[in-house]
């Protein structure tokens, strides 16, 4: 990941160098024909083309890794430091226009992706209403897969706790009654982080029991709930990074007593959030989660299956024949979603469902789309 940060970072550089020689190489008036070529813009194209290939070569070695090591992605994750406080400074452009370097003003940076590209991808237009907490109803549970790998953390997505501390109430019946999340002790007026990158779709007071509610979208299609806040820091529609104080703990709605009330759903479906998350560490448990339908059993809970290793393992594997099977094609000049469709046997509506797009997109040269 390091050495693929850095070559990125190279590539950027060196482009950049490219182009501005380019811009001061001067052109006859009539035939626009080059007066010049300077031994030095030659050698960066020469040393631009270098790092493109070896760029390419660490992409494809870090999915052969991913799919002959899927051991690697129950790695536990760190939290990132949150991002209060820290002012970006600037922002670099890529070779991938979807995707941005920002300096921050404490000498770090990170890439991220540019939301003008992902805002009107499916995962926040379909079943997007802010007004409704569940409005999946159109997508039962009985049309979800037997199991699905999500990823929860890449090189632009990026991952912290909510809050950190012992649960004092599990998800599972209580009192008779189906309790959907996890409850944490929390003081009144302390933070609360927003777990994923993601985009805000509820910010409002819930008269059903959860008081000061946020609900995030995350890039991933998951959600996450937090309830019982004494203020929201952030309004539907804004879009958050994971680290961010979106909210205060509190005690409104149905409360006994200052805590975080957590939840995660996938498409409305409630599942244990500690099979993500280790809240007494604040360590999420790993880098790609594979979700069965199972987990929505309010009698299903996390601790059923940390110990089972070997239907970890096996999901493992079927998580790693899936990925291998996986196919990207790079946009070149007069691809469209309908040739590409006719040539890798599928068709322009799952082109679009795999990569989040619209049959209207404009297709960038260089993209990768995921054709199978």
């Amino acid at each position: 990941m390091k050495n693929r940060h850095i070559i990125a970072a190279a590539l950027l550089l060196l482009t950049t160098t490219a182009a501005a020689q380019d811009r001061h190489t001067e052109t006859t008036p009539d035939t626009g024909e080059n007066l010049q070529t300077t031994p030095n813009a030659e050698q960066l194209r020469q040393q631009i083309e270098t790092l493109q290939r070896q760029l390419d070569l660490l992409e494809k070695g870090r999915d052969t890794l991913a799919a002959k090591k899927p051991a690697l992605l129950s790695d536990p994750v760190e939290p990132i430091a949150n991002m209060n406080g820290i002012i970006p400074l600037d922002t670099l452009q890529t070779i991938n226009e979807a995707v941005k370097i920002v300096i921050y003003n404490d000498n770090s940076w990170k890439y991220v992706r540019d939301r003008e590209f992902v805002k009107d991808s499916s995962i926040y237009t379909k079943y997007w209403d802010t007004g409704t907490l569940f409005p999946y109803k159109e997508y039962p549970l009985s049309e979800m897969p037997a199991s699905l790998a999500i990823d929860l953390v890449d090189s632009l997505k990026c991952y912290h706790y909510p809050h950190k501390g012992s649960i004092r109430s599990k998800y599972g019946i209580r009192h008779r009654r189906r309790h959907q999340g996890v409850d944490i002790p929390i003081k009144t007026g302390d933070p609360v982080y927003a777990t994923f990158n993601g985009r805000v779709r509820i910010s409002e007071y819930n008269r059903g029991g959860y008081g000061n509610l946020i609900i995030v979208r995350h890039d991933n299609g998951l959600e996450t709930y937090y309830g019982h806040l004494s203020e929201r820091l952030v309004q539907s529609g804004e879009w958050v990074e994971a680290g961010q104080i979106i909210g205060l703990g509190g005690s409104t709605g149905r409360s006994t007593g200052p805590h975080l009330h957590f939840e995660t759903r996938y498409y409305g479906q409630a599942f244990d959030p500690e099979r993500l998350i280790d809240f007494e560490s604040g360590i999420l448990r790993r880098q790609t989660f594979l979700l069965k339908k199972s987990f929505f059993d309010i009698r299903s809970n996390a601790g059923q299956d940390f110990d089972d290793e070997a239907e970890v393992e096996k999901a493992d594997k079927k998580e790693a024949a899936e990925r291998a099977a996986v196919t990207y094609h790079t946009i070149k000049s007069g691809d469209t979603l309908g040739a590409l469709a006719r040539r890798y046997g599928t068709t322009v509506s799952k082109l679009c469902s795999l990569n989040g797009i619209k049959s209207t997109t404009i297709l960038r040269l260089g993209r990768k789309l995921r054709v199978r």
